[in-house]
Protein backbone atom coordinates (compact mmCIF):
# COMPACT_ATOMS: atom_id res chain seq x y z
CA UNK A 1 0.00 0.00 0.00
CA UNK A 2 1.26 3.45 -0.91
CA UNK A 3 1.34 5.60 2.23
CA UNK A 4 0.31 9.16 1.38
CA UNK A 5 1.18 12.25 3.43
CA UNK A 6 -2.43 12.41 4.60
CA UNK A 7 -2.29 8.80 5.80
CA UNK A 8 0.95 9.52 7.65
CA UNK A 9 -0.66 12.56 9.24
CA UNK A 10 -3.59 10.43 10.42
CA UNK A 11 -1.34 7.59 11.64
CA UNK A 12 0.64 10.00 13.80
CA UNK A 13 -2.68 11.43 14.94
CA UNK A 14 -3.80 8.04 16.24
CA UNK A 15 -0.77 7.93 18.54
CA UNK A 16 -0.28 11.56 19.57
CA UNK A 17 -4.04 12.10 19.69
CA UNK A 18 -4.44 9.27 22.17
CA UNK A 19 -1.55 10.46 24.35
CA UNK A 20 -2.95 14.00 24.45
CA UNK A 21 -6.39 12.70 25.39
CA UNK A 22 -4.79 10.66 28.15
CA UNK A 23 -2.81 13.62 29.53
CA UNK A 24 -5.79 15.97 29.20
CA UNK A 25 -8.05 13.62 31.12
CA UNK A 26 -5.57 12.61 33.83
CA UNK A 27 -6.23 15.48 36.31
CA UNK A 28 -10.00 14.92 35.96
CA UNK A 29 -9.84 11.19 36.72
CA UNK A 30 -12.34 9.83 39.27
CA UNK A 31 -14.04 13.20 39.55
CA UNK A 32 -17.67 13.95 38.68
CA UNK A 33 -18.53 14.68 35.06
CA UNK A 34 -17.47 18.10 33.82
CA UNK A 35 -20.41 20.39 32.90
CA UNK A 36 -20.46 21.95 29.45
CA UNK A 37 -19.91 25.49 30.70
CA UNK A 38 -16.64 24.56 32.41
CA UNK A 39 -13.57 24.58 30.12
CA UNK A 40 -11.43 21.45 29.88
CA UNK A 41 -7.76 22.37 30.25
CA UNK A 42 -4.40 20.68 29.94
CA UNK A 43 -3.11 21.05 33.48
CA UNK A 44 -1.39 19.29 36.38
CA UNK A 45 -3.54 17.43 38.84
CA UNK A 46 -3.31 14.67 41.40
CA UNK A 47 -0.04 12.79 40.88
CA UNK A 48 0.32 13.96 37.28
CA UNK A 49 2.37 16.90 36.02
CA UNK A 50 1.07 19.02 33.14
CA UNK A 51 1.06 17.04 29.89
CA UNK A 52 2.05 13.77 31.57
CA UNK A 53 0.39 10.69 30.17
CA UNK A 54 -0.71 7.79 32.36
CA UNK A 55 -0.66 4.01 32.10
CA UNK A 56 -2.96 4.21 29.08
CA UNK A 57 -0.19 5.56 26.86
CA UNK A 58 2.71 3.95 28.71
CA UNK A 59 1.31 0.49 27.90
CA UNK A 60 0.99 1.43 24.23
CA UNK A 61 4.66 2.46 23.98
CA UNK A 62 6.04 -1.10 23.73
CA UNK A 63 3.45 -1.85 21.04
CA UNK A 64 4.71 1.15 19.10
CA UNK A 65 8.32 0.02 19.64
CA UNK A 66 7.60 -3.37 18.07
CA UNK A 67 5.82 -1.82 15.08
CA UNK A 68 8.56 0.78 14.56
CA UNK A 69 10.98 -2.13 14.17
CA UNK A 70 8.65 -3.50 11.46
CA UNK A 71 7.93 -6.59 13.57
CA UNK A 72 4.66 -8.50 13.80
CA UNK A 73 2.46 -8.29 16.87
CA UNK A 74 1.47 -11.92 16.37
CA UNK A 75 4.93 -13.41 16.81
CA UNK A 76 5.70 -15.00 20.20
CA UNK A 77 8.88 -12.97 20.55
CA UNK A 78 7.08 -9.67 19.98
CA UNK A 79 4.33 -10.53 22.45
CA UNK A 80 6.93 -11.58 25.01
CA UNK A 81 8.66 -8.23 24.46
CA UNK A 82 5.41 -6.44 25.30
CA UNK A 83 4.96 -8.40 28.50
CA UNK A 84 8.57 -7.92 29.52
CA UNK A 85 8.37 -4.14 28.98
CA UNK A 86 5.08 -3.93 30.87
CA UNK A 87 6.50 -5.85 33.83
CA UNK A 88 9.55 -3.58 33.97
CA UNK A 89 7.37 -0.48 33.74
CA UNK A 90 4.88 -1.68 36.36
CA UNK A 91 7.56 -1.94 39.04
CA UNK A 92 7.93 1.84 39.20
CA UNK A 93 4.78 3.13 37.50
CA UNK A 94 2.66 5.74 39.25
CA UNK A 95 -0.49 3.87 38.36
CA UNK A 96 -1.28 0.40 37.02
CA UNK A 97 -4.80 -0.89 36.40
CA UNK A 98 -6.10 -3.47 38.88
CA UNK A 99 -6.62 -6.21 36.29
CA UNK A 100 -3.27 -5.59 34.57
CA UNK A 101 -1.37 -5.41 37.85
CA UNK A 102 -2.80 -8.74 38.99
CA UNK A 103 -1.89 -10.45 35.72
CA UNK A 104 1.67 -9.10 35.61
CA UNK A 105 2.37 -9.87 39.26
CA UNK A 106 1.30 -13.47 38.67
CA UNK A 107 3.89 -14.20 35.99
CA UNK A 108 6.80 -15.17 38.29
CA UNK A 109 9.55 -14.52 35.76
CA UNK A 110 7.96 -16.14 32.70
CA UNK A 111 7.04 -13.33 30.34
CA UNK A 112 5.87 -15.43 27.39
CA UNK A 113 2.51 -15.01 25.68
CA UNK A 114 1.38 -18.38 27.09
CA UNK A 115 2.27 -17.38 30.64
CA UNK A 116 0.54 -14.01 30.33
CA UNK A 117 -2.69 -15.39 28.88
CA UNK A 118 -2.71 -18.16 31.48
CA UNK A 119 -2.31 -15.56 34.24
CA UNK A 120 -5.14 -13.52 32.73
CA UNK A 121 -7.37 -16.59 32.67
CA UNK A 122 -6.59 -17.42 36.32
CA UNK A 123 -7.51 -13.89 37.38
CA UNK A 124 -10.73 -14.08 35.39
CA UNK A 125 -11.71 -17.39 36.94
CA UNK A 126 -10.85 -16.23 40.46
CA UNK A 127 -12.82 -13.00 40.18
CA UNK A 128 -15.50 -14.03 37.74
CA UNK A 129 -14.76 -11.07 35.47
CA UNK A 130 -11.92 -9.35 33.59
CA UNK A 131 -13.75 -6.91 31.36
CA UNK A 132 -11.92 -3.75 32.37
CA UNK A 133 -10.90 -1.14 29.80
CA UNK A 134 -7.15 -1.74 30.18
CA UNK A 135 -6.57 -3.46 26.84
CA UNK A 136 -8.80 -1.14 24.81
CA UNK A 137 -6.95 1.92 26.15
CA UNK A 138 -3.63 0.77 24.65
CA UNK A 139 -4.88 -0.53 21.29
CA UNK A 140 -4.43 2.76 19.39
CA UNK A 141 -1.07 1.97 17.70
CA UNK A 142 -1.90 -1.62 16.69
CA UNK A 143 -3.49 -0.67 13.36
CA UNK A 144 -0.34 1.15 12.20
CA UNK A 145 1.35 -2.16 11.46
CA UNK A 146 -1.58 -3.59 9.51
CA UNK A 147 -2.92 -0.87 7.22
CA UNK A 148 -2.92 -3.29 4.28
CA UNK A 149 -3.90 -6.39 6.28
CA UNK A 150 -7.22 -6.23 8.16
CA UNK A 151 -7.18 -9.96 8.86
CA UNK A 152 -3.75 -9.66 10.45
CA UNK A 153 -4.95 -6.65 12.39
CA UNK A 154 -7.85 -8.61 13.87
CA UNK A 155 -5.52 -11.34 15.08
CA UNK A 156 -2.97 -8.87 16.44
CA UNK A 157 -5.55 -6.76 18.29
CA UNK A 158 -7.09 -9.77 19.99
CA UNK A 159 -3.81 -11.43 20.94
CA UNK A 160 -2.44 -8.19 22.42
CA UNK A 161 -5.68 -7.76 24.37
CA UNK A 162 -5.63 -11.37 25.59
CA UNK A 163 -2.24 -10.86 27.23
CA UNK A 164 -3.96 -9.21 30.19
CA UNK A 165 -7.74 -9.47 29.64
CA UNK A 166 -9.40 -12.86 29.27
CA UNK A 167 -12.94 -11.51 28.85
CA UNK A 168 -13.98 -11.73 25.17
CA UNK A 169 -15.63 -8.29 25.45
CA UNK A 170 -12.15 -6.76 25.87
CA UNK A 171 -10.89 -8.55 22.77
CA UNK A 172 -13.98 -7.66 20.74
CA UNK A 173 -13.72 -3.99 21.68
CA UNK A 174 -10.02 -3.91 20.77
CA UNK A 175 -10.73 -5.53 17.40
CA UNK A 176 -13.56 -3.13 16.54
CA UNK A 177 -11.61 -0.05 17.63
CA UNK A 178 -8.43 -1.11 15.82
CA UNK A 179 -10.33 -1.76 12.60
CA UNK A 180 -12.01 1.65 12.89
CA UNK A 181 -8.61 3.30 13.35
CA UNK A 182 -7.30 1.51 10.26
CA UNK A 183 -10.37 2.65 8.30
CA UNK A 184 -9.86 6.25 9.43
CA UNK A 185 -6.16 6.28 8.55
CA UNK A 186 -6.58 4.69 5.12
CA UNK A 187 -9.87 6.24 4.03
CA UNK A 188 -10.30 9.29 6.24
CA UNK A 189 -13.75 8.42 7.57
CA UNK A 190 -15.42 7.04 10.69
CA UNK A 191 -16.87 3.55 10.38
CA UNK A 192 -17.20 1.39 13.45
CA UNK A 193 -19.83 -1.00 12.12
CA UNK A 194 -17.85 -2.48 9.24
CA UNK A 195 -15.65 -4.22 11.79
CA UNK A 196 -18.59 -6.27 13.09
CA UNK A 197 -18.06 -8.89 10.38
CA UNK A 198 -14.74 -9.82 11.99
CA UNK A 199 -16.42 -10.79 15.26
CA UNK A 200 -17.87 -14.24 15.99
CA UNK A 201 -21.37 -14.37 14.49
CA UNK A 202 -23.19 -14.61 17.82
CA UNK A 203 -21.56 -11.43 19.13
CA UNK A 204 -22.15 -9.14 16.16
CA UNK A 205 -25.71 -8.03 16.89
CA UNK A 206 -25.09 -7.28 20.59
CA UNK A 207 -22.19 -5.03 19.63
CA UNK A 208 -24.23 -3.38 16.86
CA UNK A 209 -26.90 -2.59 19.48
CA UNK A 210 -24.26 -1.11 21.80
CA UNK A 211 -22.97 1.13 19.00
CA UNK A 212 -26.51 2.26 18.22
CA UNK A 213 -27.14 3.06 21.87
CA UNK A 214 -23.96 5.14 22.17
CA UNK A 215 -24.87 7.28 19.18
CA UNK A 216 -27.96 8.55 20.94
CA UNK A 217 -26.28 9.59 24.18
CA UNK A 218 -23.87 12.09 25.70
CA UNK A 219 -20.61 10.49 26.93
CA UNK A 220 -21.36 11.38 30.55
CA UNK A 221 -24.22 8.85 30.46
CA UNK A 222 -21.49 6.25 31.00
CA UNK A 223 -19.76 7.99 33.93
CA UNK A 224 -20.39 5.37 36.59
CA UNK A 225 -19.42 2.43 34.40
CA UNK A 226 -16.51 3.91 32.43
CA UNK A 227 -14.01 1.48 33.93
CA UNK A 228 -15.84 -1.36 32.13
CA UNK A 229 -14.58 -1.92 28.60
CA UNK A 230 -18.03 -1.82 27.01
CA UNK A 231 -19.01 1.45 28.71
CA UNK A 232 -15.62 3.02 27.92
CA UNK A 233 -16.05 1.95 24.27
CA UNK A 234 -19.53 3.48 24.15
CA UNK A 235 -18.47 6.68 25.91
CA UNK A 236 -15.57 7.19 23.50
CA UNK A 237 -17.78 6.56 20.46
CA UNK A 238 -20.47 8.90 21.81
CA UNK A 239 -17.81 11.60 22.25
CA UNK A 240 -16.62 11.22 18.65
CA UNK A 241 -19.92 10.97 16.78
CA UNK A 242 -21.21 14.06 18.59
CA UNK A 243 -18.22 16.15 17.49
CA UNK A 244 -17.02 18.04 14.46
CA UNK A 245 -13.29 17.59 15.07
CA UNK A 246 -10.54 16.10 17.20
CA UNK A 247 -10.42 18.65 20.01
CA UNK A 248 -14.18 18.66 20.53
CA UNK A 249 -14.27 14.85 20.60
CA UNK A 250 -11.57 14.60 23.24
CA UNK A 251 -13.04 17.37 25.37
CA UNK A 252 -16.40 15.59 25.30
CA UNK A 253 -14.65 12.39 26.37
CA UNK A 254 -13.04 14.12 29.34
CA UNK A 255 -16.44 15.46 30.39
CA UNK A 256 -17.65 11.91 31.00
CA UNK A 257 -16.20 11.89 34.53
CA UNK A 258 -14.97 8.71 36.21
CA UNK A 259 -12.18 7.10 34.20
CA UNK A 260 -11.60 10.27 32.20
CA UNK A 261 -8.04 9.67 31.06
CA UNK A 262 -8.82 6.26 29.64
CA UNK A 263 -12.01 7.27 27.83
CA UNK A 264 -10.19 10.30 26.39
CA UNK A 265 -7.21 8.17 25.34
CA UNK A 266 -9.54 5.74 23.57
CA UNK A 267 -11.49 8.54 21.89
CA UNK A 268 -8.26 10.39 21.07
CA UNK A 269 -6.82 7.43 19.17
CA UNK A 270 -9.76 7.19 16.76
CA UNK A 271 -10.40 10.95 16.57
CA UNK A 272 -6.69 11.49 15.88
CA UNK A 273 -6.80 8.84 13.16
CA UNK A 274 -9.81 10.55 11.59
CA UNK A 275 -8.72 14.20 11.78
CA UNK A 276 -4.94 13.73 11.90
CA UNK A 277 -1.98 14.89 13.90
CA UNK A 278 -2.40 18.29 12.29
CA UNK A 279 -5.68 18.66 14.20
CA UNK A 280 -4.14 18.11 17.65
CA UNK A 281 -3.70 21.54 19.29
CA UNK A 282 -0.16 22.61 20.05
CA UNK A 283 -1.37 23.79 23.46
CA UNK A 284 -2.02 20.11 24.27
CA UNK A 285 1.09 18.74 22.56
CA UNK A 286 3.35 21.33 24.14
CA UNK A 287 4.04 19.59 27.45
CA UNK A 288 3.41 15.99 26.38
CA UNK A 289 5.64 13.45 28.14
CA UNK A 290 5.69 10.18 30.05
CA UNK A 291 7.28 6.77 30.46
CA UNK A 292 9.87 5.81 29.23
CA UNK A 293 11.16 9.39 29.24
CA UNK A 294 9.54 10.10 25.90
CA UNK A 295 7.97 13.27 24.55
CA UNK A 296 5.93 14.16 21.50
CA UNK A 297 8.88 13.80 19.09
CA UNK A 298 9.41 10.17 20.15
CA UNK A 299 5.77 9.31 19.55
CA UNK A 300 5.90 10.96 16.12
CA UNK A 301 9.12 9.21 15.13
CA UNK A 302 7.88 5.76 16.12
CA UNK A 303 4.49 6.28 14.46
CA UNK A 304 6.11 7.24 11.16
CA UNK A 305 8.45 4.26 11.27
CA UNK A 306 5.51 1.97 12.03
CA UNK A 307 3.74 2.88 8.78
CA UNK A 308 6.69 3.59 6.47
CA UNK A 309 10.01 1.92 5.80
CA UNK A 310 12.55 4.72 6.12
CA UNK A 311 16.32 5.00 6.20
CA UNK A 312 18.56 6.85 8.65
CA UNK A 313 18.88 9.73 6.20
CA UNK A 314 15.11 10.24 6.07
CA UNK A 315 12.84 12.22 8.37
CA UNK A 316 12.23 11.67 11.23
CA UNK A 317 15.53 9.82 11.79
CA UNK A 318 17.85 12.21 9.97
CA UNK A 319 20.20 14.28 12.11
CA UNK A 320 19.71 17.22 9.75
CA UNK A 321 17.26 17.88 6.94
CA UNK A 322 18.57 19.27 3.62
CA UNK A 323 19.05 23.03 3.62
CA UNK A 324 17.82 24.72 0.44
CA UNK A 325 18.09 28.44 1.22
CA UNK A 326 20.69 30.52 3.08
CA UNK A 327 19.70 31.87 6.47
CA UNK A 328 17.94 35.16 6.93
CA UNK A 329 16.28 36.80 9.92
CA UNK A 330 13.65 39.43 9.13
CA UNK A 331 11.42 41.06 11.76
CA UNK A 332 7.72 40.54 11.24
CA UNK A 333 6.34 43.83 9.88
CA UNK A 334 3.59 43.90 12.52
CA UNK A 335 5.60 42.54 15.49
CA UNK A 336 9.36 42.90 15.77
CA UNK A 337 9.35 40.17 18.42
CA UNK A 338 8.66 37.61 15.69
CA UNK A 339 11.60 36.85 13.42
CA UNK A 340 10.88 35.31 10.02
CA UNK A 341 13.53 32.93 8.74
CA UNK A 342 14.62 29.68 7.10
CA UNK A 343 15.63 26.21 8.23
CA UNK A 344 19.30 27.12 7.84
CA UNK A 345 18.75 30.00 10.23
CA UNK A 346 18.11 27.60 13.10
CA UNK A 347 21.89 27.27 13.37
CA UNK A 348 22.45 31.03 13.30
CA UNK A 349 19.61 32.31 15.45
CA UNK A 350 19.66 35.93 16.54
CA UNK A 351 20.70 36.15 20.17
CA UNK A 352 17.32 37.58 21.11
CA UNK A 353 15.35 34.53 19.91
CA UNK A 354 14.33 32.22 22.73
CA UNK A 355 11.48 30.25 21.11
CA UNK A 356 10.94 28.58 17.74
CA UNK A 357 7.90 27.74 15.63
CA UNK A 358 8.80 25.25 12.87
CA UNK A 359 6.53 24.79 9.88
CA UNK A 360 8.72 22.13 8.26
CA UNK A 361 10.54 18.96 9.21
CA UNK A 362 13.54 19.48 11.45
CA UNK A 363 16.32 16.93 12.05
CA UNK A 364 16.71 15.01 15.28
CA UNK A 365 20.20 16.29 16.05
CA UNK A 366 20.70 18.95 18.73
CA UNK A 367 20.55 22.52 17.54
CA UNK A 368 23.42 24.90 18.11
CA UNK A 369 21.08 26.54 20.62
CA UNK A 370 18.66 23.83 21.76
CA UNK A 371 15.29 24.79 23.21
CA UNK A 372 13.04 22.93 25.66
CA UNK A 373 10.20 21.13 23.92
CA UNK A 374 7.64 23.57 25.29
CA UNK A 375 9.43 26.43 23.49
CA UNK A 376 9.84 24.69 20.14
CA UNK A 377 6.46 24.27 18.47
CA UNK A 378 6.31 22.03 15.39
CA UNK A 379 3.54 21.73 12.80
CA UNK A 380 2.63 19.32 10.00
CA UNK A 381 2.29 21.50 6.92
CA UNK A 382 3.25 20.49 3.39
CA UNK A 383 3.98 23.11 0.74
CA UNK A 384 1.84 21.49 -1.97
CA UNK A 385 -1.82 21.81 -2.81
CA UNK A 386 -3.99 18.89 -1.79
CA UNK A 387 -1.41 17.33 0.53
CA UNK A 388 -2.71 18.76 3.83
CA UNK A 389 -5.75 17.57 5.73
CA UNK A 390 -6.62 20.99 7.17
CA UNK A 391 -4.18 23.75 6.18
CA UNK A 392 -6.40 26.48 7.63
CA UNK A 393 -6.53 24.70 10.97
CA UNK A 394 -2.75 24.28 11.05
CA UNK A 395 -2.17 27.94 10.22
CA UNK A 396 -4.61 28.99 12.96
CA UNK A 397 -2.82 26.79 15.47
CA UNK A 398 0.64 27.96 14.38
CA UNK A 399 -0.46 31.59 14.70
CA UNK A 400 -1.84 30.84 18.15
CA UNK A 401 1.46 29.22 19.16
CA UNK A 402 3.32 32.37 18.11
CA UNK A 403 0.85 34.52 20.06
CA UNK A 404 1.13 32.30 23.14
CA UNK A 405 4.92 32.42 23.15
CA UNK A 406 4.85 36.18 22.59
CA UNK A 407 2.46 36.59 25.53
CA UNK A 408 5.04 34.78 27.64
CA UNK A 409 7.62 37.38 26.68
CA UNK A 410 9.45 35.22 24.11
CA UNK A 411 11.07 36.39 20.91
CA UNK A 412 9.91 33.84 18.35
CA UNK A 413 11.79 32.51 15.33
CA UNK A 414 9.13 31.49 12.77
CA UNK A 415 10.42 29.46 9.84
CA UNK A 416 9.93 26.83 7.16
CA UNK A 417 12.62 25.44 4.84
CA UNK A 418 13.14 28.40 2.54
CA UNK A 419 11.23 31.14 4.35
CA UNK A 420 8.83 31.39 1.43
CA UNK A 421 5.34 29.89 1.30
CA UNK A 422 4.71 28.43 4.76
CA UNK A 423 6.52 31.19 6.64
CA UNK A 424 4.63 33.81 4.67
CA UNK A 425 1.28 32.13 5.30
CA UNK A 426 1.86 31.73 9.04
CA UNK A 427 3.15 35.28 9.37
CA UNK A 428 0.01 36.58 7.65
CA UNK A 429 -2.20 34.36 9.81
CA UNK A 430 -0.55 35.71 12.96
CA UNK A 431 -1.06 39.31 11.85
CA UNK A 432 -4.70 38.74 10.97
CA UNK A 433 -5.72 36.65 13.95
CA UNK A 434 -3.64 38.20 16.71
CA UNK A 435 -2.56 41.68 15.61
CA UNK A 436 -5.83 43.00 14.23
CA UNK A 437 -4.50 43.46 10.69
CA UNK A 438 -6.69 42.94 7.61
CA UNK A 439 -5.80 40.08 5.27
CA UNK A 440 -4.90 42.43 2.41
CA UNK A 441 -2.68 44.65 4.58
CA UNK A 442 -0.99 41.66 6.17
CA UNK A 443 -0.28 40.04 2.80
CA UNK A 444 1.17 43.27 1.39
CA UNK A 445 3.41 43.90 4.40
CA UNK A 446 4.68 40.34 4.83
CA UNK A 447 5.36 39.75 1.13
CA UNK A 448 7.19 43.07 0.96
CA UNK A 449 9.36 42.10 3.94
CA UNK A 450 10.30 38.58 2.85
CA UNK A 451 12.66 38.38 -0.14
CA UNK A 452 11.11 35.22 -1.66
CA UNK A 453 7.57 35.33 -0.32
CA UNK A 454 4.87 33.47 -2.23
CA UNK A 455 1.31 32.44 -1.48
CA UNK A 456 0.31 30.22 -4.38
CA UNK A 457 -0.45 27.28 -2.08
CA UNK A 458 -2.06 28.99 0.91
CA UNK A 459 -3.42 32.24 -0.50
CA UNK A 460 -7.02 31.03 -0.72
CA UNK A 461 -6.84 29.57 2.79
CA UNK A 462 -5.77 32.90 4.27
CA UNK A 463 -8.83 34.64 2.84
CA UNK A 464 -11.00 32.58 5.16
CA UNK A 465 -9.04 33.24 8.39
CA UNK A 466 -11.00 35.54 10.68
CA UNK A 467 -9.41 37.37 13.58
CA UNK A 468 -9.19 35.36 16.80
CA UNK A 469 -11.75 36.83 19.22
CA UNK A 470 -9.46 35.87 22.11
CA UNK A 471 -6.74 38.13 20.70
Amino acid sequence: MKITPQMTDRAIGAVVGSACGDALGAPYEFQPSVPDHRPVQMKAGGQWTIGEWTDDTSMSVPILEVLAQRQSLTSPSSLAHLVDRWVSWSRRAKDVGIQTSAVLSGLRGDHSEAAATASAQRIHQARGKSGGNGSLMRTGPVALGYLDDPDGLVEAARRVSDLTHFDPDAGDASVLWSLAIRQAIVHGDLDLRSGLTWLPAERRQPWADLIDDAEGRHPRHYERKSGWVVAAFQAAWAAIVGSSGYAEAVERAVRVGGDTDTVAAIAGSLAGARWGYSSVPWAWRRHLHGWPGWGEADLVSHAVRAVRAIGPEDWPLADRMPVETPPHAIPHPHDAGVILGTLAGLEELPATCNAVVSLCRVGTGPLQRPFPADRHATFWLIDERGRNLDPAGVLRDAAKAVATLRAEGRTVYLHCVAGQSRTTAAAVAYAVRHRGVSVDDAVRAVTAALPSARLQVFGDVLRDLPADPAG
